[in-house]
């Protein structure tokens, strides 16, 4: 967000329900087994849709540029396409998609997850050969921001509750899509021009994922498709950051 004011855009961030600052689900206070999985694909489209409605009441602006990560390629790539008139420009960094697994089994999930800063760095440098970590970012820089993350846990204590709840509803809409089939949202349905960045070493919304996604944007009026070498699904936090900074730039101010 500093990178993008910096440049001159008027930019916002969204907590969705259940994460960051915004309020949790009265049910994050009680067990995770005693309840459904929380805050799906559609509860957060319904937040991104709200935040939309009042970035452009504060101006003269009838449509933003929308920029999704992770999971929230899918959220964005649906309110692209379910609600055109509101997106100019649409980015998605690590544009996930799934589709269907034979060997997939379905778990029981709970209503929220428990994540602690180990678990977070470990996920963080899964997959990588050894000594590649180092070269992507600084071990250091990454294990505070971990920590960092974890302690927005409104009930954060470091020996009572050191660790971060997550809802789970993406994890169910993941064993949605790779047990049936389904598509998590309709990228044939996005009209805005539509950039997808993904690094090379990301295991988790692979490049592979990205370019179905390039392929299924048959009505968005440009596309483009950029590969970072040396970036993981972290990639806006590590050292080829600033290579992810300036594409996004030159799109949107294509």
């Amino acid at each position: 967000m500093d990178e993008m004011a910096d440049q001159g855009f008027d930019a916002w961030c969204l907590d969705l329900t259940g994460y960051g600052q915004s309020d949790r689900p009265k049910e994050m206070a009680e067990a995770a087994s005693l309840n459904a999985p929380l805050v799906r694909t559609d509860d957060a489209v319904v937040d991104v849709l709200h935040a939309i409605d009042f970035i452009c009441a504060q101006g003269t602006h009838d449509a933003i540029d929308l920029l999704g990560y992770s999971w929230g390629t899918a959220i964005c790539g649906r309110v692209a396409g379910q609600y055109p008139e509101k997106v100019n420009r649409l980015v998605l960094c690590g544009a996930l998609w799934v589709e269907k697994q034979t060997t997939f089994k379905a778990s029981r999930i709970p209503a929220y997850r428990r994540v602690t800063a180990s678990s977070a760095l470990n996920r963080w440098g899964h997959g990588l050969e050894p000594g590649v970590f180092e070269t992507v970012v600084d071990p250091q820089v990454a294990a505070d921001w971990c920590q960092t993350v974890v302690e927005t846990d409104p009930d954060y204590d470091a020996t009572q509750h050191a660790f971060l709840r997550a809802p789970t509803g993406v994890r169910a809409d993941y064993e949605h899509c790779a047990l049936t089939g389904a598509d998590w949202y309709e990228p044939e349905l996005i009209q805005a021009p539509t950039l997808i960045v993904v690094g090379d070493l990301d295991i988790e919304t692979t490049p592979e994922q990205g370019r179905k996604v390039f392929n299924r944007l048959t009505q968005a009026h440009s596309r483009q498709f950029t590969l970072i070498g040396g970036g993981t699904h972290s990639l806006l936090l590590e050292n080829r950051r600033f290579q992810l900074f300036d594409a996004v730039r030159q799109y949107l101010r294509a």
